[in-house]
């Protein structure tokens, strides 16, 4: 990833078009109480522009807390899995070149995507459409965790030893909570955010089936390797609709312009 604004703009890889419906189906959402902290501590709640929304997970649920929500991708296949919502504009642009007004925006959130950005690029994009005193947040969450060490060792073994050597570089600053990646703002203190859903097997198969990197897997291989991980955890879950905790270690990061 080339961070220097000298350099010919970036070529967008798409990492997301071949697991879209899955993406969109199995991604977890976020904390409602991180949403209504970003929309009490933002300048106004007039518009806010969801930067690589994916399939609109953090859009969704900013649009109670805001006049207009505009949510772009570059992706069209993932735009297109986004649910539609009277609050929420889907548009197609590239991070680091909005097509925004500058001085318009109140709150800016990148969800799980800074890691694909041209940094220096993205920021000055940043700072042109945030308002004074507009709140830039981003944040991530790592590898999925369950309390239950019988089951979560099959799940660490696919994410660290079967897929592992297909994720993208850049995946490492999410495994590290965006902690080497700059982030030149005034940065205000937050609370602890925990993302932490009850799944059923399906439903955490599915996410698994969401990873760019099993996506990657199963173009190399010709097989889909959640097969094998499915019939590793059936024995040990109990019923499939028995729901067991998940965990993601979140980390979150809000600055001000």
């Amino acid at each position: 990833m080339s961070h220097s604004s000298q350099t010919a703009p970036q070529v967008f890889s798409d990492h997301f078009a071949a697991v879209a419906a899955a993406y969109a189906d199995f991604r977890p959402r976020y904390p409602a109480a991180l949403l209504a902290w970003l929309a009490e501590h933002a300048p106004a709640r007039t518009l806010a522009w969801d930067c690589a929304t994916g399939s609109g997970q953090a859009a969704l649920d900013l649009a109670p807390h805001f006049a207009r929500v505009i949510a772009t991708d570059a992706s069209a296949a993932q735009i297109a899995t986004a649910p539609a919502h009277p609050g929420v504009e889907y548009r197609l642009a590239p991070a680091e070149a909005s097509g925004l007004a500058d001085a318009s925006i109140d709150l800016i959130t990148v969800a799980q995507a800074l890691h694909w950005f041209d940094l220096e690029r993205f920021y000055a994009e940043a700072r042109r459409v945030l308002k004074p005193g507009g709140l830039l947040a981003v944040w991530s969450y790592g590898v999925p965790r369950l309390p239950d060490a019988i089951l979560d060792a099959p799940v660490q073994h696919f994410y660290w030893q079967i897929v592992g050597p297909y994720w993208p570089a850049e995946r490492r600053h999410v495994e590290n909570g965006y902690r080497d990646l700059p982030f030149p703002f005034a940065q205000c203190p937050t609370p602890e955010w925990t993302l932490e859903l009850a799944w059923t097997l399906p439903e955490l198969l599915g996410y698994c089936r969401s990873w760019s990197a099993t996506g990657r897997y199963r173009a190399a291989h010709g097989h889909d390797p959640v097969v094998e991980l499915a019939a590793l955890l059936e024995p040990l879950w109990g019923e499939p609709a028995q729901r067991q905790p998940i965990r993601w270690p979140l980390a979150v990061r809000v600055g001000r312009c």
